[in-house]
């Protein structure tokens, strides 16, 4: 299944091992390829999913409104349904995390665990928001290359590789510049999902790089705070694309929680 017809739309859809689903949902302005390595390494405990996501990477390109975290988690939900999920572990980074706490308020009862990667619970500030605004005029006025410049410096570690550097770069720069401006507008008209943190009784993880400035530390912080039954991973060195940047300790965060998931009575089941 490597294309599926979903809500009107076509998404691409990466596929790995065999079991229970988690399903990946990347962030912005990258695709499903940030989670080649995770979806390696979990694939001998979970069928592992990871879609490009509503006008990303190879899905089909969007045009018009604001893409829509609300729009990500139904889409989300009508891919486990394509594969006959009736749960998974939902997992996102950054815009993926915003949608993954999206899909966990509209679709509680279907979420087996949550690993929230380098992302926030709140909504935009008005400086935040104006800061969307900026960047999709200035992805039209200077092309998608220097955004790139400036997102490969603001969202990766001082020390990150060069081959990290050249992943984020070749998304960022593959990203079509409809779908960047749509997702600008859907991150900054995105709800605050603060309180539905206190609604997660599943197990759950928190992941942040030492280095993410983007949502640092402190923020995750609290998120793992607010969650009732989280931990919480700092990784140090990383920036805020962790998973790209410090993959082993990711992995190995996830496979702790899939652990303590299993060690719940029912968890596994759908």
């Amino acid at each position: 299944m490597p294309y599926a017809e979903v809500n009107d739309t076509r998404l691409h859809i990466r596929q790995a091992g065999t079991g229970p689903v988690a399903l990946f949902i990347h962030g912005f302005p990258l695709d499903s390829t940030m989670w080649i390595e995770q979806l390696a390494y979990l694939s001998d405990i979970r069928r592992c999913i990871a879609p490009d996501l509503r006008g990303f990477g190879r899905s089909a390109p969007v045009t018009g409104a604001p893409l829509t975290m609300e729009q990500h988690a139904e889409d989300c939900a009508a891919v486990l349904d394509l594969v006959s999920a009736e749960k998974a572990d939902i997992i996102g980074l950054s815009m993926g995390g915003y949608a993954a706490m999206a899909f966990a308020d509209m679709f509680p009862d279907r979420v087996r665990s949550l690993a929230l990667i380098d992302t926030r619970a709140g909504a935009d500030s008005d400086e935040a928001k104006a800061g969307r605004d900026a960047m999709a005029v200035r992805v039209i006025d200077e092309g998608r290359s220097a955004i790139a410049v400036a997102m490969e410096s603001g969202l990766l570690g001082p020390d990150a590789s060069i081959s990290a550097r050249a992943r984020v770069r070749s998304m960022v720069e593959g990203c079509l510049y409809e779908t960047i401006v749509g997702a600008l507008g859907g991150m900054r008209d995105r709800a605050d999902r603060s309180e539905v943190l206190r609604r997660v009784t599943v197990p759950a993880a928190v992941v942040v790089g030492e280095m993410d400035e983007v949502t640092p530390p402190e923020e995750a912080a609290a998120m793992a705070d607010a969650l009732p039954d989280a931990s919480l991973t700092v990784i140090p060195g990383s920036g805020h694309l962790s998973p790209i940047e410090s993959p082993a300790a990711v992995n190995e965060a996830l496979r702790s929680l899939i652990d303590r998931t299993e060690a719940t009575p029912d968890a596994v089941q759908g």
